[in-house]
């Protein structure tokens, strides 16, 4: 892992507190914790930090959180610096775009997604753009295999794209108004592209018969493997026992 460090400090700022909203959440969020164990809440903490700073997590953040929790400063760095998910430094004011470098991505044109961030924002990663409204970088599996090459910008993906139309979301985002998250071709999530390929035998969906409608008797397992067995084990004749001998009466 490449080394994490907080951003420079001309560009951090003076404080942080959480706002009135966020302030009442992150202590609904330490009471879910038992005693003593109110330290875990640090993550969450942390990312809802992150949220309200725009995108990133300012050092005068992750003190705060340490003082909210009570533990000490370098604890809640070392989280902070440890998880990736926590971006350290000032991000595009509209949108950080994360683009998914892993094989799957690549595979299906991850290559020309990383074109298109460096011509419309930077040739380098965690550069914001020189209009101040994007960012982006190389993560790992974003977790939408069937749908590469796909980005991640906020909460939502943006799957199955072309350097054209991952350009188009860039301008949705540009203009106050991205296009639905989800794949970008005419797919249903992660269903095959052009509709369903399996279960489409129409007797699958044949109609059973209704109540009250004759079935076919059960057959008695062991009978049913005798050649020519009767269709209902039930009705072969019942042998009469033996007439009673009255000379011994």
């Amino acid at each position: 892992m490449a080394v994490r460090r907080l951003a420079p400090e001309h560009l951090q700022p003076k404080e942080f507190s959480f706002t009135a909203e966020n302030l009442a959440w992150a202590q609904n969020e330490i009471k879910k914790y038992p005693p003593g164990r109110q330290q875990s809440a640090v993550i969450s903490l942390l990312w809802r930090a992150q949220e309200q700073c725009g995108g990133w997590l300012p050092q005068k953040a992750i003190e705060a959180v340490a003082a909210m929790l009570g533990m000490a400063k370098i604890r809640v760095l070392e989280v902070a610096t440890f998880y990736t998910m926590f971006l350290l430094s000032p991000v595009g004011r509209k949108a950080h775009i994360q683009v998914c470098g892993t094989t799957p991505c690549v595979l299906r044109g991850a290559e020309e997604l990383f074109k298109v961030c460096h011509h419309r924002i930077h040739e380098e990663p965690f550069h914001v753009s020189a209009d101040g409204d994007f960012s982006w970088e190389e993560v790992e599996c974003l977790g939408a295999c069937v749908n590469a090459p796909m980005v991640l910008i906020g909460h939502d993906t943006f799957e199955d794209l072309t350097a054209e139309t991952f350009e188009k979301v860039i301008d949705g985002y540009a203009k106050g108004s991205p296009p639905k998250p989800g794949p970008q071709i005419d797919r249903h999530f992660s269903a095959p592209v052009g509709g369903p390929t399996t279960l489409t035998d129409p007797s699958l969906y044949a109609k059973k018969p209704s109540a009250g409608e004759p079935q076919q008797p059960a057959v008695a397992d062991d009978d049913a493997k005798k050649p020519g067995a009767a269709a209902n084990v039930h009705e072969a004749p019942i042998p009469k026992p033996p007439a009673a001998d009255s000379s011994r009466a």
